[in-house]
């Protein structure tokens, strides 16, 4: 279900109180503004700051008719009414998440854009999502053959073209078609095997349960081979190796002069 955010505007008065006993009364033109998180918004004509708010509240209560609105939200310790004394006007709107445009959704029935939304890539139509692993890259002028979709690049030992959607493109295969079996166990010497845990790859000794030896894969390239003979990784923070708490991999203490 698509969310929504509800803007009402008219000639209301505004009440906002605490249980400590503070109490404010104010009476205007004002545009009240609900948001999805149940956070509520009263701006008057004056500047940014809102005149009265209350931020994710935990209940909130919409009511409209011909003769006028009311807004009542509450949390824990705080309440904020709105009442409109006049008709005034009403209008629910869709909202979605605002991102960096990446091409358009490909589904024949949609066609509307589709952003870059922090850790997903989401439709502004029909409101499909899609989760990007960490340190992805999403391409708009490169689409997948198979859906259309937006391809994205993935650094996991070796650079990784994959589409956004799973089902076309598994992270883990891919993976495991650059890292399983290529390195072996720092503690038994067996295989390290490409694994998988809630959706996220990592490298586990073949001799588990025997040993639990495992390691997760950092995003970023091979860099060399780290002093205990696991590789290492360019990654956004520096060079690292496999295993993050490798002592060997730490630089050297700077020389103290007497």
């Amino acid at each position: 279900m698509a969310a929504t955010s509800t803007v009402l505007a008219g000639d209301c008065t505004t009440r906002f109180e605490t249980t400590s006993g503070d109490e404010r009364t104010q009476r205007g033109r004002v545009i009240v503004v609900t948001k999805p998180d149940r956070t509520v918004l009263v701006h008057d004509r004056s500047g940014y700051q809102p005149v009265a708010w209350l931020t994710r509240a935990d209940s909130l209560t919409v009511d409209a008719d011909d003769d006028g609105f009311a807004v009542t939200a509450r949390d824990s310790g705080r309440a904020l009414a709105v009442r409109s004394h006049d008709a005034g006007e009403v209008v629910e709107l869709p909202v979605s998440d605002a991102g960096v445009p990446v091409g358009e959704c490909p589904k024949p029935d949609c066609g509307a854009a589709m952003v870059r939304a922090g850790g997903d890539v989401v439709c502004l139509g029909c409101g499909d999502s899609y989760g990007l692993p960490s340190g992805a890259t999403v391409h708009d002028d490169d689409t997948c053959d198979d859906c259309g979709l937006p391809l994205s690049t993935v650094e996991r030992g070796e650079e990784l073209r994959l589409c956004i959607d799973y089902a076309c493109d598994s992270l883990t295969e891919a993976v495991r078609d650059v890292l399983d079996r290529r390195f072996d166990c720092p503690d038994c010497g067996r295989d390290l095997r490409v694994r998988e845990h809630r959706g996220r790859a990592f490298l586990g000794c073949d001799g588990y349960p025997d040993c639990e030896t495992a390691f997760s894969v950092p995003a970023g390239t091979f860099a060399g081979e780290c002093a205990c003979g696991l590789p290492r990784f360019e990654t956004a923070t520096g060079v690292r190796c496999l295993d993050g708490a490798c002592e060997l991999d730490r630089p050297p203490e700077p020389d103290r002069q007497p």
